[in-house]
């Protein structure tokens, strides 16, 4: 049996690391604070609530270090939802199984006005969305759909079912750059009140997902949590300590973070653990401080008040522009969105706000381009 994460995971209680992140003391805060390498007990002082009060320190050091790893540049990219086919039943996601709605995958044809208008408007780096349908959204055709839009975009990443390492491998072949896959929630004693059928209820199987990425030799390897079903706070102790597993175990593989909060959708889900804005202000540095070198990545879930605020404060790559249904962009604009987006302005617009503030828009992976 070959390591994984699982392993690390199954040598903690959810119950205890929440009450340990509790306990935290404000003299906890501030040696980690003073520390230059933060070891997962500082996470957990830095995500405690007896770091409230010292945001501001927290935005000022996590300023610092993205300054000098990132400089003043912004990553953008955009995703485009090629299905919302899906045969898992989860309870907060509008493409479940169980909402009667029109299902549509793109065809070629489609996909090729969509990736064409998208890149009028300037993108060169591109996320494929789908729901969880091996059957419309299997290896041939996303391996299909990797080789009709590679000569359009110099980093291509995909957000769909978890697949095999083999799989994985295959379309890395092909010219895939990135993975996201995001474990929803790391409670496995609940994870099953909110995946109910489908390939996404084994929780094993997707928790290992990242390991069978780190062993195919992906570029990037996204991780996350969707915050709102269980404790913020603990949730993102596992993430860092997933994302410091990953590190040790797959070390020449680039790791990228994202923070999707519950957002309106067909069907009613609301947040059993809501996140204010502060908070998440709070887990964004403290990932910074945790791991400088982390992409810290944040989508138009957002509302743009917040997105224009955190934009100093550690994230480096921003989605803009996006409509999370399938041809969304031209072709089928009225199909099924699978959540409400909330920044609603144009690449253009977000552009104009970045630079209006002094920061560097990069629309592609430059390091994709040096290794050629």
């Amino acid at each position: 049996m070959e390591n994984s994460f699982l392993q690390v995971y199954n040598s903690y209680n959810w119950n205890d690391v929440k009450a340990s992140i509790l306990a935290k003391t404000d003299a906890d805060v501030a040696r980690a604070l003073q520390k230059k390498d933060l070891d997962i007990e500082d996470f957990k002082a830095l995500v405690s609530p007896a770091a409230d009060q010292y945001l501001e320190s927290l935005a000022q050091q996590s300023h610092k270090i993205t300054q000098k790893r990132f400089g003043k540049t912004m990553q953008l990219f955009i995703p485009l939802y090629l299905s919302n086919e899906c045969k898992n039943i989860c309870t907060y996601c509008g493409l479940s199984i169980t909402n009667r709605i029109a299902r549509h995958t793109l065809s070629e044809s489609q996909i090729l006005k969509e990736v064409k208008a998208l890149k009028a408007l300037g993108f060169d780096n591109i996320l494929l969305v789908s729901g969880e349908s091996p059957t419309a959204v299997n290896i041939p055709y996303l391996q299909k759909v990797i080789q009709l839009i590679k000569p359009f975009f110099s980093k291509i990443s995909i957000e769909v079912q978890p697949l095999e390492q083999d799989e994985y491998e295959l379309l890395v072949s092909e010219g895939l750059y990135g993975v996201y896959v995001y474990q929803e929630t790391y409670h496995k004693a609940n994870y099953t009140r909110y995946h109910l059928a489908g390939q996404k209820s084994d929780f094993n199987n997707r928790i290992e997902t990242p390991d069978r990425l780190g062993r195919a030799n992906i570029n990037t390897i996204g991780l996350g949590a969707l915050y709102g079903l269980e404790d913020w706070r603990t949730e993102s102790f596992f993430i860092a300590l997933h994302l410091q597993y990953l590190r040790k175990q797959y070390w020449q593989t680039k790791y990228s973070i994202s923070f999707p909060r519950i957002r309106p959708h067909e069907g009613s889900f609301k947040p059993n653990v809501p996140m204010s804005d502060k908070q998440l202000a709070q887990v964004i540095c403290a990932y910074r401080l945790f791991d400088n070198d982390v992409e810290l990545s944040l989508s138009t879930r957002e509302s743009a008040h917040f997105r224009n605020h955190i934009v100093k404060m550690g994230v480096t790559s921003m989605s803009a522009g996006s409509k999370t249904n399938p041809g969304g962009y031209v072709t089928e604009k009225d199909s099924l969105e699978q959540f409400q987006i909330s920044d609603e302005r144009s690449p253009q617009e977000i552009e104009t706000m970045l630079k209006g503030i002094n920061y560097e828009v990069v629309w592609k992976d430059w390091d994709v381009v040096f290794a050629k």
